[in-house]
């Protein structure tokens, strides 16, 4: 027979074992009480048991509705005004009222029943306090034990919970077996019906990251600051760090005392190669940094753009490149820049067929003689809007130049831009191109008689592009928008298809 001791003594000790609160166990103990009354004053009866928490003392008791008329349907849980009164004369219609039952004899078998009850809540509990337990603990890096490999996927033992391991979030070619101790960064949590599901991975580039964490104290106390971390996991990786205090060398300290940092956290990516990278507000200095151990001779930044250019020796080519790409791929990931990259040989032909181009544009537009038109190329004018926009006094500074000669290229670029506006204008008035493309703020007159040459004339047409083939390096945009940007309009531009 189970008496009141033992029934507090049951609660204390699951209460303890499986660091549950106090209450929770009372609740579960309750609730197969609850169970064992119905099994003995029926199934359908609103049974309500109740565990004095000082005492231990049971209490059964019927709840049951104060109705003016009985529904046959409902009946085991109804009683009637007057024969509810002699329980509670206070009560009325509509209100519920408790009638104490006898107690039952909760023998061998019902405390069985009752410990199976208590165990189903106890375990639904324990779930429950474990996935909030490791909920806030997502970005850590977990430690456990191999407990099982099944079809490559690893299931780890992480002491109060089990965390899941997939084979394509392990490093390439690295094995475990069962019992062995493995780390693994913790980026997912679920929760499902049979509890919840732990993910673990050993390839995130996070992993890395807080890797340099532990191995690094100047990081985890905040003097130096991981950016960015770009992997190919097993191969190669890059991470990006920055001093917060200038008297600290942020690579030195990432690679420790003979390499003893860093060759700590490549043994544990399995030989996995790192570059420290050290960031710099000057992009061009960034991205050198970033494409080592490649020598560059120079990048070429552009305005309003997300792309850089970087130019070498063209023995320095395939160190830039990597295998595979490898190389100029992880340092675009790592600097969130497009990389395109030229050897000085190509870069010097280019340069000279574009000084060719803008020749050839200002003697033709501006009828100029070439030697003018090469000096005005040469002092780094590349447009006749660029020579719009400056000033006669500007102009009249190029060597060989007077005053006289500065103003009349000065009068002849600011006509032939005030010409190409007024065509521009009666390109655009005269196209079928809807209002609705003239209202986007992005487009400039240039930009939309682009799109007319391309047939884009309506909200629909925007629609039905894709975003590189509206801004991406063979788009009809080219980048002069962008990419955000022109994600934006032509999502918007579909709302045009929700409406419909």
């Amino acid at each position: 027979m189970l008496n009141n001791t033992e029934i507090l003594k049951v609660a204390e000790v699951v209460s303890q074992e499986k660091g549950i609160e106090m209450d929770i166990v009372m609740e579960a103990l309750e609730e197969s009480f609850e169970i064992i009354g119905k099994s003995k004053y029926g199934m359908d009866n609103n049974i309500k048991a109740s565990i004095d928490r000082m005492t231990g003392n049971i209490s059964l008791s019927h709840i049951k509705d104060v109705v003016e008329k009985i529904d046959p349907v409902l009946q085991a849980n109804q009683i009637l005004l007057d024969h509810a009164k002699k329980y509670d004369a206070d009560t009325e219609i509509g209100k519920q009222i408790t009638i104490p039952l006898p107690s039952v004899n909760f023998g061998r078998v019902t405390a069985n029943m009752a410990r199976q009850v208590i165990y189903s809540r106890v375990r639904e509990a324990e779930k429950r306090r474990q996935f909030n337990d490791f909920k806030d603990r997502v970005g850590e890096v977990l430690s456990g034990i191999v407990k099982r490999i099944e079809f490559g996927n690893i299931i780890v033992d992480l002491g109060k919970a089990e965390g899941f391991l997939r084979k394509d979030e392990l490093i390439p070619r690295e094995n475990f077996k069962n019992g062995d101790r493995i780390r693994a960064y913790f980026f997912d949590i679920k929760e499902e019906a049979k509890g919840h599901q732990i993910f673990l991975s050993r390839t995130h580039p996070q992993f890395m990251a807080k890797l340099f964490e532990q191995e690094v104290p100047e990081i985890y106390e905040g003097q130096i600051e991981i950016l960015s971390v770009a992997r190919d996991p097993g191969s190669r990786g890059k991470i990006t760090v920055r001093a917060n205090d200038k008297s600290i060398d942020p690579v030195g300290a990432c690679v420790g005392m003979r390499g003893s940092r860093v060759q700590a956290i490549v043994n544990e990516l399995q030989g996995e190669k790192i570059d420290i990278v050290n960031w710099s507000e000057l992009k061009s200095l960034y991205v050198q940094n970033a494409i080592a151990p490649a020598q560059v001779a120079k990048v070429n930044e552009f305005e309003d753009s997300n792309r850089v250019e970087i130019v070498l020796p063209e023995d320095q080519l395939s160190i830039a490149i990597g295998r595979r790409g490898q190389n100029v791929k992880l340092a675009s990931i790592l600097t969130n820049l497009e990389i395109d990259i030229l050897t000085e040989k190509e870069d010097a032909e280019r340069r000279q067929e574009e000084f060719k181009k803008i020749t050839s544009l200002f003697a033709e537009k501006l009828d100029l003689e070439d030697m003018i038109a090469q000096l005005l190329a040469v002092e780094g004018y590349t447009s006749i809007e660029k020579i719009a926009n400056a000033s006669i006094q500007d102009i009249e500074k190029i060597e060989g130049f007077d005053n006289e000669l500065a103003a009349e290229i000065y009068a002849r670029a600011t006509q032939y831009m005030e010409n190409e506006k007024a065509e521009l204008e009666k390109l655009i008035q005269s196209s079928k191109l809807d209002d609705y493309v003239k209202g986007i703020s992005e487009f400039d007159n240039k930009i939309l008689a682009t799109l007319i040459e391309n047939n884009i004339f309506s909200r629909q047409d925007l629609a039905d592009l894709a975003t590189d083939e509206l801004v991406g390096r063979d788009g009809i945009l080219q980048k002069r928008v962008e990419k955000s940007a022109a994600e934006k309009i032509i999502m918007d531009a579909r709302e045009i298809y929700l409406n419909s």
